[in-house]
């Protein structure tokens, strides 16, 4: 599959790597000089510009790309690169930086395929940490929808898998992967669960027992 990655910041970064482990193409684009020379000495297709604009986001090829992330830090620039998208029958994900507001993801949520929270995924480790539990229900991110982590002890079901194989069904999805004092970010293919390890997910409100049931027994 193609991808075009708007955005070469610490989220785009790991989600173009492991994009192109699995073997897909990656094309980023970027307006910092810097970040695009990063790109470019790590191997991938790479174009300056503003990815919010058609002409920068043809360059990169989005007319045959089968999804575009919009993930700087620009929520604005994200949603712009998300329409256009669109237009070209592209899978729209898009990155919301800043902390959750119900009129943030109103304002986005009906346009887009999909909205990511990376900051919120870090902060969700943070309070399992300071709480001490093995999995907390943060909050509700829609009527439907519940951010959850899980720290997973010795002898759950899931340890020796690979975070990428834990299937859910339409009960939940594993977005975070963090090593005992490490931060949550996207976790590589190969990624095994080890005890401690901390997982982020989202999950239906009402399926949230069952959830937990299947992670940690």
């Amino acid at each position: 599959m193609k991808f075009v990655i708007v955005g070469y910041g610490r989220v785009g970064t790991r989600t173009a790597r492991i994009l192109r482990e699995e073997g897909h193409d990656v094309t980023v684009v970027d307006n910092n000089e810097k970040k695009v020379d990063r790109a470019l000495d790590e191997g991938f297709d790479t174009i300056l510009g503003d990815g919010g604009t058609e002409s920068v986001l043809k360059q990169a090829g989005i007319e045959d790309a089968d999804a575009v992330g919009g993930l700087t830090g620009e929520p604005n620039i994200n949603f712009a690169a998300c329409m256009l998208g669109k237009e070209f029958g592209c899978r729209t994900v898009m990155r919301i930086s800043e902390d959750y507001r119900q009129e943030i993801y109103e304002r986005y949520a009906d346009d887009v395929d999909e909205i990511v929270y990376p900051e919120r995924l870090g902060a969700a480790g943070a309070k399992t940490a300071l709480l001490g539990g093995d999995f907390n229900a943060l909050g509700d991110l829609t009527d439907k929808l519940r951010l959850a982590t899980v720290t997973v002890p010795e002898g759950a079901p899931i340890v020796g898998e690979h975070v990428a194989s834990i299937d859910l069904g339409t009960d939940g999805r594993i977005y975070a992967h963090g090593r005992k004092r490490e931060p949550m970010t996207i976790p590589l293919p190969g990624t095994v669960v080890e005890p401690g390890d901390h997982l982020a997910l989202l999950t239906e409100r009402d399926e949230l027992e069952n959830v937990r049931k299947q992670l940690l027994g």
